[in-house]
């Protein structure tokens, strides 16, 4: 009896326990679990109510599973099918789950047909999205978000069978879509339409990264209850358009890096609701801030990257919920109004790289503010001090670097309580760093490029949480102790170039073993005479730079194990190094970015690198073998390899081509001979620069050029070659320079090279080219002749003929001045190393006043003509005047006749004109006086009459400029102009100011320092720079 009422019990007490959850339903969950490789929660067990576990909710009266929520639990596998059994499912979310690699399921989604809210989004899961979604005829909120985190924008989802319009034509009752990342391939008449067709009431939209295409049609405006528009990532390309502002709901529009053009309409930013914008990186659309009214909700503005423009208005301090304001990397202009203070909300402000002017502003309002960025503007005056920062407690990020700020840094920065990162580098902050009492949070800080002053403050060492620190390129002085840095346990950082400070070191083993585990050292220019002796103790350096110092004697053994193997960057050049001690680190397991020993003494022979380099300088030194035939063995890896300026001798090993990486080859000023290797242009390594220049090399050059040629620069000039040129140099549609110059090739002017449409520099110089200068013509008879061409050298060849006016007329790039931006930009050359910026400067030869001068820095508004030295005779064609671009122009030692064009008056950048020489005839044209930029001018020995024109430049030049035209006179022309003591003398040489002058600054000051032009310093003999400053070469002193 009692055993029965136990029983009873027992099976009363179960039934209670377990009546929520149906055995079905449970059944199903632990299915599911199977397929899941998780820790799920300990509540999901067997012959438990399941009603009751983690994520799980049932309906009340039928015990039926209606809500599964599994986000967020790090799940990863598959999911089984089981999961269709949970039919009474009303909501479903997996979202921030791991399911990569796995499909999502292609059906059994329709049976789940009250399903009301879907969220799949950030799982992973792969396919096509599945036809069955299609049939759930109740959802309301769709999310099947998956940005690819592995592979940022490639797709793991697709809707191509089902595409959209299948997708969403059951889907009547939707409110929330979110798609992000899912494939759709579809123009905006495809996926406006089909949204506008089958979610009319639709509110929410997110579609970014969907690989949208073709614009927004008007379609879209039918959505009137929209208030999430998300459409960043794709390439709608198009303007906006006007009907967004009849969005009266809308509070989110992110638009990012879409290819918007055109201009924002400013209603948009009235919109009450709005409290979002984003329409940054769409920089060709413009767009300009409205007059904000008071009732203003905006809370988010980001326009960086755009091409808005115009003041900051003064309303802006009517935006009172704003949190964050990006205008960075915009055309901002003007002060920043003082109503910005009364942003007292804002959390994040960046301004910078804009045209902002004027004063800081104080920041005592901003008691929220998190980060602050005004760099890269034209901010000048000094930092607020006091009560002007004080109130910034939040504050972690503070970024005023590039501008013009002055005066001291203030103590209070220092002891701001939450300040992580100080960025004030690039001003003309002075004075004295402040000892400071707090800081203790400061992480980064960056004070280089200044004008600081006196000692580092002690208190500097005491950051114990100090990551990253630089103070390079300042006017410090005193004495540095390096093993101060002991007590910044945490430093990875450290950069003291150019500091102006003095070096000190302890070898005492005691500090040596505290020093932080530095990844990056940089003591560029700071009087080093020895190299630091704690670096042979630092195991996980990344990158060590030691150039621009005194240190002499041996590179030591030690050197080349520093970071254990992981030493990516290895700069010792520019110093007095002699010797290298062996053997390098010898691991070809390990890989390097940079070995630079270039500018040093090194000598004896050519010491075999560290495996796997990618770029390797030893130019510059006195390196005397020859190129070790085992050297490809070491450059698997190697894009970049100069033995330049050396005395290597011997041949060019054939091996060299077995580096299969290398684009660039730099073997010029040494003493090579024999022939230039075929595999060097042929189908060997695929260069991008080679450079030859300056060897005993002999032969023709190679006659197989590889097909697809990506050269860029050839340079051939200064050797023994001989032949014709290769016509294959035509497969090469990437050249940009082209330097032949000073060989004995002997050919016709090579016109074919005019179909090179990217061709810069042709330069041809003294060897035995002949024939006319004349015009290629395509199979069309359309000319096609060097459009970009910037300068051309065909001095000192045989070509006669009378010069071809149509060729002139076809040097378009030529004819244009460049703008303010364009003539700011870099040297003409080639970029290899995009983590520290390298770039491979060409340089080429140039004559002017009768000197050869070399262009180490070839500016990229740099344009010259040189026909100087040959046979050409007739007429100089008047359509060289519409060559406005010109700095120079030679066509000096010919047989040109008939007048000097006035056209060339209209050359209002040249520099020089050199027309001596030649059977000119007539008047100066008094337009050449106009040219105010002419600093070298010689018409000497023509057969020139009348007046010399008076005023600006033609003032400064002297008789040499004008002697040999028996009827040329200056006024009062009561003489002509002759030679000293009317003997007739050769060609005329410089006197001793004009000697100075040249070796002064070792090459040539195209442009004046005033007038508003921008000067063009070409250097001679380029030795070292860092970047900022300089070097002092201490070389002649050494002799």
């Amino acid at each position: 009896m009692i055993f029965t009422y136990l029983t009873l019990l027992s099976l009363f007490l179960y039934i209670v326990f377990v009546s929520g959850c149906l055995p079905v339903q449970r059944s199903a969950l632990l299915q599911l679990k199977k397929g899941f490789n998780f820790s799920m929660p300990e509540s999901w067990q067997p012959n438990t109510n399941c009603c009751q576990w983690g994520g799980v909710l049932c309906d009340g009266d039928s015990g039926n599973v209606i809500h599964l929520d599994l986000s967020s639990h790090n799940i990863w596998g598959r999911i089984d099918p089981s999961l269709f059994n949970l039919t009474s499912l009303c909501i479903l979310n997996l979202a921030f789950n791991n399911f990569y690699g796995s499909l999502i399921p292609s059906s059994g989604w329709e049976k789940l047909g009250n399903l009301t809210h879907l969220n799949l989004s950030n799982t992973g899961l792969m396919g096509q999205v599945p036809i069955g979604i299609s049939r759930l005829n109740n959802l309301v909120s769709l999310d099947l978000s998956n940005l690819n985190a592995y592979a940022p924008g490639q797709s793991l989802l697709e809707l191509r069978d089902p595409d959209l319009r299948a997708l969403l034509q059951g889907l009547s009752n939707l409110r929330v879509l979110y798609l992000d990342g899912v494939k759709i391939s579809a123009s905006g008449e495809e996926w406006c339409g089909a949204l506008a067709r089958s979610t009319p009431e639709l509110q929410e939209l997110s579609l970014e990264d969907c690989s949208l295409s073709d614009g927004i049609a008007i379609s879209l405006s039918k959505l009137r209850s929209l208030s999430v528009i998300v459409l960043g990532q794709n390439n709608l390309n198009t303007n906006l358009p006007d009907f967004f502002d009849n969005f009266t709901s809308l509070s989110v529009l992110r638009l990012g890096y879409c290819g918007l053009k055109g201009f924002f309409p400013k209603d948009i930013f009235h919109l009450k609701n709005l409290t979002i914008v984003d329409v940054s990186f769409n920089p060709m659309l413009s767009g300009s801030l409205p007059d904000f009214t008071t009732d203003s909700t905006l809370e988010h503005l980001v326009l960086y990257k755009s091409k808005f423009s115009g003041f900051l208005p003064d309303t802006i301090g009517n935006v009172r919920y704003l949190k964050m304001l990006d205008l960075s990397n915009c055309h901002f202009y003007g002060k920043i109004p003082s109503s910005i203070w009364n942003l007292t909300q804002l959390m994040n402000l960046d301004l910078s790289s804009n045209n902002f002017t004027d004063l800081i502003p104080l920041f005592e309002s901003f008691s929220s503010i998190v980060e602050i960025t005004l760099a890269h503007n034209q901010k000048s005056g000094s930092i607020p001090t006091g009560y002007g920062v004080r109130g910034l407690q939040k504050l972690i990020r503070l970024d005023l670097s590039n501008n013009s700020l002055f005066g001291p840094i203030p103590e209070t920065l220092f002891n701001l309580p939450q300040l992580q990162t100080l960025l004030l580098s690039q001003n003309k902050l002075s004075s004295k760093l402040p000892e400071f009492s707090k800081a203790s949070l400061l992480k980064y800080i960056d004070l280089s490029n200044n004008n600081l002053q006196g000692k580092i403050p002690r208190t500097l060492f005491q950051l114990s949480e100090l990551l990253y620190l630089s103070l390079a390129t300042n006017n410090f002085n005193g004495f540095f102790q390096l093993n101060s840095i002991v007590f910044l346990k945490n430093l990875f950082y450290l950069d003291l170039s150019n500091s102006g400070l003095s070096f000190l070191e302890e070898d005492d083993s005691f500090f040596i073993s505290l020093f932080p585990k530095i990844a990056t050292l940089k003591l560029v220019a700071c009087n080093l005479t020895k190299i630091p002796h704690f670096l042979k103790y630092q195991d996980q350096i990344l990158a060590l730079d030691l150039s621009l110092n005194g240190i002499s004697g041996n590179i030591p053994s030690w050197i080349w194990s520093v970071g254990n193997g992981s030493l990516f960057q290895l700069n010792l050049s520019c110093n007095f190094f002699t010797h290298v001690e062996g053997p390098f680190f010898n691991s070809f397991e390990s890989y390097h970015a940079v070995l630079d020993l270039h500018s040093n003494k090194l000598q004896g022979p050519i010491p075999l690198p560290w495996p796997n380099t990618m770029i390797i300088d030893y130019s510059d030194n006195n390196f005397s073998s020859s190129i070790p035939y085992n050297l490809s063995l070491y450059l698997n890896y190697t894009t970049f390899l100069s033995f330049a300026k050396n005395n290597l001798s011997g041949k060019i090993p054939d091996s060299l081509c077995h580096a299969t990486h290398l684009f660039i080859l730099d073997l010029s000023y040494n003493g090579l001979t024999g022939s230039i290797p075929p595999c060097f242009m042929g189908d060997g390594i695929d260069l991008y620069v080679l450079n030859l220049r300056m060897n005993h090399l002999q032969g023709s050059i190679p006659l197989e050029i590889r097909e697809k040629c990506n050269f860029q620069t050839i340079n051939f000039n200064s050797n023994l070659l001989e032949g014709q040129l290769p016509r294959s140099l035509i497969n090469c549609q990437a050249l940009e320079v082209l330097d032949l110059g000073n060989n004995d090739l002997t050919d016709t002017f090579p016109n074919w090279l005019g179909n090179i449409s990217s061709l810069l520099i042709l330069i041809l110089h003294s060897n035995k080219f002949y024939g006319p200068f004349s015009l290629p013509t395509n199979n069309h008879g359309k000319t096609c002749f060097f459009q970009e061409l910037q300068i051309l050298d065909i001095s000192s060849n045989n070509f006669n003929g009378s010069l071809c006016i149509e060729c002139f007329s076809n040097f378009k790039a030529m004819m244009r001045i460049n703008n303010d931006k364009e003539s700011g930009k870099s040297a003409i050359g080639v970029n290899y190393f995009s983590l520290s910026r390298k770039r491979y400067q060409d340089s080429i030869i140039i004559t002017i006043k009768g000197r050869s001068l070399e262009l180490q820095k070839i500016m990229s508004i740099y344009k010259s003509i040189d026909f100087s030295d040959n046979n050409f005779d007739g007429e100089i064609p008047t359509v060289i005047g519409n060559l406005v671009s010109l700095y120079l122009l030679n066509m000096s030692g010919n047989a040109l006749t008939g007048q000097i064009p006035h056209q060339l008056g209209n050359l209002t950048q040249l520099e020089s004109l050199d027309l001596s020489k030649n059977h000119l005839s007539g008047k100066i044209p008094l337009e050449l006086a106009s040219l105010t930029f002419l600093s070298a001018l010689n018409l000497s020995y023509n057969n020139l009459v009348g007046t010399i024109p008076e005023g600006d430049q033609f003032s400064t030049f002297s008789n040499t400029s004008f002697e040999g035209n028996e009827g040329l006179c200056r006024l009062p022309c009561n003489t002509s102009v002759r030679t000293a003591n009317n003997i007739t003398i050769s060609p005329p040489t410089f006197d001793d100011r004009e000697n100075k002058s040249y070796m002064i600054i070792l090459g040539i000051l195209f442009g004046v320092a005033f007038g508003g032009s921008m000067a063009i310093v070409v250097v001679l003999d380029v030795m070292c720079y860092d970047g900022s400053r300089w070097r002092k070469s201490k070389r002649s002193a050494d002799g």
